[in-house]
């Protein structure tokens, strides 16, 4: 059984956000990832088509979600449910930080808006 310590967690920074890795396939996973969002105070967001479903849940402070054109914000203990081909921004226009959980499957990438294709390292 694999097991990851918080202290083994792989840490990358992208666009403000700290993403702090702990399931994908390097650690034992075969199929899933997932890893904790660390969003500052004021962080605006990037907007990001996904090729495969995220499933994004706050775990503490609230953020903005813009999804497909449509604006919500959730608070600790809300789920949102991103569609492959969707596209999302989130950002956290408050005072105080805030924190996610995503879990999505091995192998996403995302079309930034100028066409950059990205391929985060925390979800291959």
């Amino acid at each position: 059984m694999p097991v990851i310590r918080a202290s083994e967690a792989a840490v990358h920074e992208m666009h403000g956000v700290r993403f702090v890795s702990y399931a994908k396939p390097a650690t034992g996973s075969k199929e899933l990832c997932a890893w904790r969002a660390e969003i500052p105070a004021g962080t605006p967001g990037v907007a990001h088509t996904v090729s495969r479903e995220e499933i994004l849940h706050v775990l503490s402070g609230s953020l903005r979600f813009t999804l497909d054109g449509r604006t919500d914000t959730l608070a600790a203990g809300d789920t949102a449910i991103v569609n492959p081909g969707a596209t999302l921004t989130v950002e956290n226009p408050r005072d105080l930080p805030a924190t996610m959980w995503v879990t999505t499957s091995v192998g996403l990438e995302a079309t930034l808006a100028d066409g950059t294709r990205v391929t985060p390292p925390w979800a291959q």
